[in-house]
Protein backbone atom coordinates (compact mmCIF):
# COMPACT_ATOMS: atom_id res chain seq x y z
CA UNK A 1 0.00 0.00 0.00
CA UNK A 2 1.35 3.22 -0.83
CA UNK A 3 1.84 6.26 1.59
CA UNK A 4 0.42 9.19 0.98
CA UNK A 5 2.36 12.32 -0.06
CA UNK A 6 0.69 13.91 3.61
CA UNK A 7 1.91 10.45 5.60
CA UNK A 8 5.27 10.56 4.33
CA UNK A 9 5.87 14.61 4.84
CA UNK A 10 4.64 13.79 8.45
CA UNK A 11 6.96 10.81 8.64
CA UNK A 12 9.80 13.08 7.83
CA UNK A 13 9.05 15.94 10.58
CA UNK A 14 8.31 13.46 12.83
CA UNK A 15 12.03 11.52 12.68
CA UNK A 16 13.69 15.75 12.05
CA UNK A 17 11.66 16.66 15.45
CA UNK A 18 12.75 13.90 17.48
CA UNK A 19 16.58 14.11 16.08
CA UNK A 20 16.63 17.71 17.24
CA UNK A 21 15.06 16.47 20.76
CA UNK A 22 17.55 13.81 20.60
CA UNK A 23 20.41 15.95 19.96
CA UNK A 24 19.12 18.72 22.55
CA UNK A 25 18.77 16.08 24.94
CA UNK A 26 22.54 14.36 24.94
CA UNK A 27 24.47 17.29 24.46
CA UNK A 28 24.70 18.12 28.06
CA UNK A 29 26.24 14.51 28.57
CA UNK A 30 28.63 15.19 25.92
CA UNK A 31 29.19 18.55 26.71
CA UNK A 32 30.30 17.04 30.72
CA UNK A 33 32.16 13.78 29.18
CA UNK A 34 34.68 16.48 26.69
CA UNK A 35 35.36 18.93 29.64
CA UNK A 36 36.24 16.24 31.71
CA UNK A 37 39.12 15.16 29.69
CA UNK A 38 40.02 18.94 28.18
CA UNK A 39 43.68 20.59 29.32
CA UNK A 40 43.58 23.27 31.32
CA UNK A 41 45.27 25.90 29.24
CA UNK A 42 42.42 25.06 26.01
CA UNK A 43 39.64 24.97 28.35
CA UNK A 44 40.60 28.84 29.55
CA UNK A 45 41.43 29.98 26.01
CA UNK A 46 38.10 28.72 25.24
CA UNK A 47 35.95 30.20 27.98
CA UNK A 48 34.89 26.64 28.74
CA UNK A 49 32.83 26.16 25.85
CA UNK A 50 34.92 22.92 24.45
CA UNK A 51 33.11 20.83 21.66
CA UNK A 52 36.09 18.30 21.18
CA UNK A 53 39.41 18.67 22.96
CA UNK A 54 42.23 19.02 21.40
CA UNK A 55 44.49 16.91 23.14
CA UNK A 56 42.39 14.52 25.68
CA UNK A 57 43.59 14.84 29.52
CA UNK A 58 42.72 12.24 32.42
CA UNK A 59 44.53 14.46 34.62
CA UNK A 60 41.17 15.19 36.34
CA UNK A 61 40.41 11.59 36.64
CA UNK A 62 43.67 11.02 38.14
CA UNK A 63 43.05 13.46 40.96
CA UNK A 64 39.91 12.53 41.91
CA UNK A 65 40.30 8.87 42.47
CA UNK A 66 43.86 9.45 44.08
CA UNK A 67 42.09 11.61 46.45
CA UNK A 68 40.76 10.49 50.24
CA UNK A 69 37.57 11.88 50.83
CA UNK A 70 36.46 11.18 47.23
CA UNK A 71 37.86 7.13 47.27
CA UNK A 72 35.86 6.73 50.83
CA UNK A 73 32.46 8.24 49.45
CA UNK A 74 32.63 6.02 46.34
CA UNK A 75 33.28 2.99 48.18
CA UNK A 76 30.69 4.24 50.43
CA UNK A 77 28.12 4.38 47.47
CA UNK A 78 29.04 1.05 46.51
CA UNK A 79 28.60 -0.67 49.39
CA UNK A 80 24.92 0.91 49.52
CA UNK A 81 24.33 0.15 45.75
CA UNK A 82 25.65 -3.42 46.64
CA UNK A 83 24.90 -4.15 49.65
CA UNK A 84 21.74 -2.30 49.90
CA UNK A 85 20.38 -3.80 46.59
CA UNK A 86 21.12 -7.44 47.31
CA UNK A 87 19.07 -7.01 51.35
CA UNK A 88 16.60 -4.97 49.03
CA UNK A 89 15.82 -7.83 46.82
CA UNK A 90 15.98 -10.73 49.26
CA UNK A 91 13.01 -9.33 51.82
CA UNK A 92 11.13 -7.40 48.88
CA UNK A 93 11.20 -11.13 47.02
CA UNK A 94 10.45 -12.78 50.84
CA UNK A 95 7.63 -10.64 51.68
CA UNK A 96 5.79 -10.51 48.16
CA UNK A 97 6.00 -14.21 48.23
CA UNK A 98 4.37 -15.26 51.61
CA UNK A 99 1.79 -12.57 50.88
CA UNK A 100 1.43 -14.22 47.31
CA UNK A 101 0.20 -17.79 49.41
CA UNK A 102 -2.84 -18.00 49.97
CA UNK A 103 -2.80 -20.36 53.07
CA UNK A 104 -0.90 -17.19 54.63
CA UNK A 105 -2.96 -16.11 57.90
CA UNK A 106 -3.60 -12.45 57.70
CA UNK A 107 -2.50 -11.56 54.30
CA UNK A 108 -5.34 -9.17 54.15
CA UNK A 109 -3.95 -7.45 56.98
CA UNK A 110 -0.58 -7.38 55.97
CA UNK A 111 -1.49 -6.22 52.46
CA UNK A 112 -3.59 -3.25 54.08
CA UNK A 113 -0.51 -2.51 55.90
CA UNK A 114 1.46 -2.43 53.02
CA UNK A 115 -0.95 0.10 51.77
CA UNK A 116 -0.45 2.32 54.42
CA UNK A 117 2.94 2.63 53.65
CA UNK A 118 2.08 3.65 50.18
CA UNK A 119 -0.43 6.32 50.67
CA UNK A 120 0.88 8.06 54.22
CA UNK A 121 4.25 9.15 54.74
CA UNK A 122 5.13 9.86 58.24
CA UNK A 123 7.54 12.56 57.40
CA UNK A 124 10.90 13.60 57.89
CA UNK A 125 10.72 14.27 61.85
CA UNK A 126 8.93 10.91 62.47
CA UNK A 127 11.54 9.63 60.00
CA UNK A 128 14.66 11.35 62.02
CA UNK A 129 13.34 9.97 65.77
CA UNK A 130 12.83 6.59 64.45
CA UNK A 131 16.45 6.21 63.28
CA UNK A 132 17.65 8.51 66.05
CA UNK A 133 16.09 5.76 68.83
CA UNK A 134 17.21 2.77 67.52
CA UNK A 135 20.44 3.91 67.55
CA UNK A 136 21.94 4.42 63.54
CA UNK A 137 22.76 8.36 63.74
CA UNK A 138 26.12 8.46 62.04
CA UNK A 139 25.89 4.61 60.74
CA UNK A 140 25.76 3.50 56.89
CA UNK A 141 23.00 1.45 57.85
CA UNK A 142 20.89 4.20 58.59
CA UNK A 143 21.09 4.71 54.74
CA UNK A 144 19.60 1.22 54.00
CA UNK A 145 17.41 0.22 56.37
CA UNK A 146 14.82 2.93 55.90
CA UNK A 147 14.32 2.27 52.73
CA UNK A 148 14.70 -1.49 52.53
CA UNK A 149 11.22 -2.41 51.29
CA UNK A 150 9.43 -0.33 48.70
CA UNK A 151 5.68 -0.92 49.26
CA UNK A 152 5.03 -0.69 45.77
CA UNK A 153 7.68 -2.97 44.47
CA UNK A 154 6.64 -5.77 47.45
CA UNK A 155 2.85 -5.71 45.60
CA UNK A 156 4.15 -5.38 41.99
CA UNK A 157 6.12 -8.72 42.84
CA UNK A 158 3.76 -10.54 44.57
CA UNK A 159 1.43 -10.15 41.24
CA UNK A 160 4.18 -11.78 39.86
CA UNK A 161 4.38 -14.93 41.77
CA UNK A 162 0.36 -15.06 41.90
CA UNK A 163 0.99 -15.82 38.21
CA UNK A 164 3.40 -18.43 38.84
CA UNK A 165 1.38 -21.98 38.34
CA UNK A 166 0.36 -23.32 42.31
CA UNK A 167 1.21 -26.74 40.89
CA UNK A 168 5.14 -26.07 40.58
CA UNK A 169 5.25 -25.61 44.32
CA UNK A 170 3.11 -28.62 45.27
CA UNK A 171 5.42 -30.61 43.20
CA UNK A 172 7.84 -28.92 45.38
CA UNK A 173 6.94 -30.20 48.08
CA UNK A 174 6.16 -33.39 47.48
CA UNK A 175 9.58 -34.08 46.48
CA UNK A 176 10.54 -32.91 50.01
CA UNK A 177 11.55 -28.82 50.02
CA UNK A 178 10.07 -27.08 52.47
CA UNK A 179 8.72 -23.24 51.88
CA UNK A 180 12.41 -21.94 51.96
CA UNK A 181 13.63 -24.73 49.28
CA UNK A 182 10.99 -23.83 46.93
CA UNK A 183 11.50 -20.05 47.34
CA UNK A 184 15.48 -20.51 46.98
CA UNK A 185 14.73 -23.37 44.11
CA UNK A 186 11.95 -22.87 42.46
CA UNK A 187 10.29 -19.31 42.88
CA UNK A 188 13.52 -17.26 43.08
CA UNK A 189 14.88 -18.91 39.39
CA UNK A 190 11.79 -17.78 37.58
CA UNK A 191 12.01 -14.65 38.95
CA UNK A 192 14.72 -12.73 37.05
CA UNK A 193 13.01 -10.57 34.86
CA UNK A 194 11.23 -8.94 38.01
CA UNK A 195 14.35 -9.58 40.24
CA UNK A 196 16.89 -7.13 37.33
CA UNK A 197 14.43 -4.73 37.38
CA UNK A 198 13.58 -4.27 40.48
CA UNK A 199 17.65 -4.74 41.31
CA UNK A 200 17.82 -1.83 38.47
CA UNK A 201 15.43 0.56 40.57
CA UNK A 202 17.18 -0.81 43.80
CA UNK A 203 20.51 0.18 42.39
CA UNK A 204 19.47 3.74 41.35
CA UNK A 205 18.06 4.37 44.46
CA UNK A 206 20.91 3.89 46.66
CA UNK A 207 23.55 5.22 44.20
CA UNK A 208 22.09 8.50 44.22
CA UNK A 209 21.51 8.60 47.99
CA UNK A 210 21.67 11.70 49.07
CA UNK A 211 18.86 12.88 51.59
CA UNK A 212 18.93 10.78 53.77
CA UNK A 213 22.40 11.14 53.74
CA UNK A 214 21.92 14.61 54.82
CA UNK A 215 19.93 13.69 57.65
CA UNK A 216 21.30 10.87 59.22
CA UNK A 217 25.16 11.21 58.29
CA UNK A 218 27.21 13.97 60.53
CA UNK A 219 30.85 12.13 59.79
CA UNK A 220 32.10 13.23 56.16
CA UNK A 221 33.82 10.12 56.07
CA UNK A 222 30.70 8.12 55.57
CA UNK A 223 28.52 10.09 53.82
CA UNK A 224 28.11 9.07 49.80
CA UNK A 225 29.22 10.27 46.74
CA UNK A 226 26.15 12.33 46.34
CA UNK A 227 27.04 14.55 49.16
CA UNK A 228 30.60 15.00 47.43
CA UNK A 229 29.41 16.15 44.26
CA UNK A 230 26.57 18.25 45.44
CA UNK A 231 29.66 20.25 47.54
CA UNK A 232 31.83 19.90 44.49
CA UNK A 233 29.27 21.75 42.13
CA UNK A 234 27.58 24.15 44.84
CA UNK A 235 30.80 25.10 47.27
CA UNK A 236 33.02 25.28 44.42
CA UNK A 237 35.38 22.92 46.97
CA UNK A 238 36.30 19.11 46.33
CA UNK A 239 35.79 18.51 50.03
CA UNK A 240 38.94 16.50 50.06
CA UNK A 241 41.54 16.81 52.52
CA UNK A 242 40.63 20.61 53.08
CA UNK A 243 41.96 21.75 49.13
CA UNK A 244 39.70 24.44 47.81
CA UNK A 245 39.35 24.92 44.04
CA UNK A 246 41.76 27.59 43.61
CA UNK A 247 44.38 25.21 45.16
CA UNK A 248 43.88 23.03 42.69
CA UNK A 249 44.11 25.54 39.53
CA UNK A 250 47.51 26.49 41.45
CA UNK A 251 48.54 23.15 42.51
CA UNK A 252 47.54 20.92 40.69
CA UNK A 253 46.51 22.74 36.98
CA UNK A 254 43.30 21.53 36.68
CA UNK A 255 40.65 23.49 35.93
CA UNK A 256 37.74 23.71 38.77
CA UNK A 257 35.15 22.81 36.07
CA UNK A 258 37.11 20.12 35.09
CA UNK A 259 37.20 18.24 38.30
CA UNK A 260 33.33 18.83 38.66
CA UNK A 261 32.48 17.27 35.21
CA UNK A 262 34.86 14.16 35.93
CA UNK A 263 33.18 13.65 39.06
CA UNK A 264 29.71 13.96 37.42
CA UNK A 265 30.93 11.02 35.16
CA UNK A 266 32.43 9.15 37.42
CA UNK A 267 28.90 8.99 39.32
CA UNK A 268 26.95 8.46 36.23
CA UNK A 269 28.76 5.71 34.72
CA UNK A 270 28.01 2.70 36.83
CA UNK A 271 25.00 2.87 35.74
CA UNK A 272 25.41 3.33 32.52
CA UNK A 273 27.67 0.27 32.31
CA UNK A 274 25.31 -2.01 34.92
CA UNK A 275 21.81 -1.01 32.37
CA UNK A 276 22.59 -2.88 29.32
CA UNK A 277 23.44 -6.60 31.23
CA UNK A 278 19.66 -5.77 32.64
CA UNK A 279 18.03 -4.57 29.60
CA UNK A 280 16.92 -7.92 28.69
CA UNK A 281 15.25 -8.77 31.70
CA UNK A 282 14.32 -5.46 32.27
CA UNK A 283 11.87 -5.14 29.67
CA UNK A 284 10.40 -8.01 30.72
CA UNK A 285 10.20 -6.92 34.13
CA UNK A 286 8.30 -3.66 33.90
CA UNK A 287 5.45 -5.70 32.09
CA UNK A 288 5.17 -8.05 35.24
CA UNK A 289 1.56 -8.31 36.00
CA UNK A 290 0.55 -6.53 33.65
CA UNK A 291 -0.90 -9.08 31.16
CA UNK A 292 -2.42 -12.78 32.37
CA UNK A 293 -3.61 -15.39 30.46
Amino acid sequence: MKASFGSRLFDVVNIVVLAVIGLLTLFPLYYVFVVSFTESHEYLQKNGFVLFPERWNVGAYKYLLTTPAFKNATAVSTFLATVGTGLSLFFTAAMAFGMSRKRLRGRRIIMLMVLITILFNPGIIPNYLVVREIGLINSVWSLIIPVLISGWNVILMKSFFDSIPVELEEAALIDGCNDWGTFFRIVLPLSAPALAAFGLFYAVGYWNTFFNAVLFINDFDKVPLQIVLRNMLIDSETSTGGSTAAEMISEQQIPTQTIKMAAVVIATLPILAVYPFLQKHFTKGVMLGSIKG
